[in-house]
């Protein structure tokens, strides 16, 4: 499942750079065509959960859905100014900070393997980034600095929404818990549309298009699915998991988008999985 959720989000930098609509645009609908799919299923099946959520569960789901509201605003802002290989690769970084977050908030055991393992994929990661630099990627975009930091800066806001997930899915079914994070998501991004000034509804038919296959692909398949994993396995591992998206990501900018992986990219991919798989074993 958690293979499934990342091939899902591989797809979502690619359905974004696809979009000519605003940024903040873009992630409003993502999340609010994902609610609208999901709020049936929640309803029907799980109608008692929404009554037992305690005032404590509603605020740490509601921080989770600010976190994540915040990480989609930044992360999609950030592949206007920088590289899709870039953006995807440094916001990845929330591994880090979900690993400290886990061990200082959550108690989750952080063993000698671990840590191995998340270096590990972090090296990859570097190896991706070098190789991407070498192609004449990583260099691409109209100020790439700014947009890495604008990624680096959603990564913290992901690890944020991952660890407040872990703690409430323990207990808390599935549906309940996505609808009311996406809900409050979307609240806050039209806040911060409505802000911006930027048109809500004058978009082509094909900006539609790609705003439902966002929803039903990186969101439902996607985080959705990442959200189901929290309740069944420690968040490090579902975080360095997220860690597979830039392969994702460059094997789908091969095939859609005609960008070439070098072999130092290839070789970071192999990599990253091989820390994947120490982390997940830990």
């Amino acid at each position: 499942m958690i293979a499934l959720a990342v091939l899902a989000v591989s797809t979502s930098a690619i359905l974004v750079r696809y979009s000519s609509a605003p940024s903040l645009v873009v992630a409003l609908y993502r999340v609010l065509f994902t609610t609208v799919l999901l709020v049936p299923f929640a309803v029907g099946r799980h109608r008692d959960a929404f009554r037992r959520l305690s005032g404590s569960d509603w605020i740490v789901a509601s921080a989770g859905g600010v976190a994540l509201a915040l990480h989609f605003a930044l992360w999609f802002e950030s592949l206007a100014w920088t590289s899709v290989a870039a953006s995807v690769t440094i916001v990845q970084a929330q591994v880090l900070f979900v690993a400290a977050g886990a061990a200082v908030f959550l108690s989750e055991r952080v063993t000698r393997g671990t840590v191995l393992g998340v270096a590990f994929a972090l090296c990859g990661i570097a190896l991706m980034s070098l190789g991407d630099t070498v192609a004449g990627v990583a260099v691409t975009g109209r100020a790439p600095l700014y947009g890495n930091a604008l990624a680096l800066v959603a990564a913290v806001c992901m690890a944020g929404y991952l660890l407040t997930g872990r703690s409430l899915r323990q207990r808390i079914p599935l549906l309940p818990y996505a609808v009311v994070v996406y809900s409050v998501c979307v609240v806050v991004l039209f806040a911060l549309v409505s802000v911006a000034g930027e048109p809500l509804v004058d978009y082509p038919p094909h900006e539609w298009l790609l705003f439902v296959g966002m929803a039903v692909g990186p969101g439902v398949f996607g985080h959705t699915v990442l959200n189901w994993a929290l309740a069944h396995v420690d968040s490090s591992v579902v975080s360095v998991s997220l860690l597979a998206e830039p392969i994702g990501s460059t094997v789908l900018a091969f095939v859609l988008l005609g960008e070439v992986p070098t072999e130092l990219t290839v070789a970071g991919g192999a990599v990253v999985l091989a820390g994947i798989a120490l982390t997940t074993r830990e």
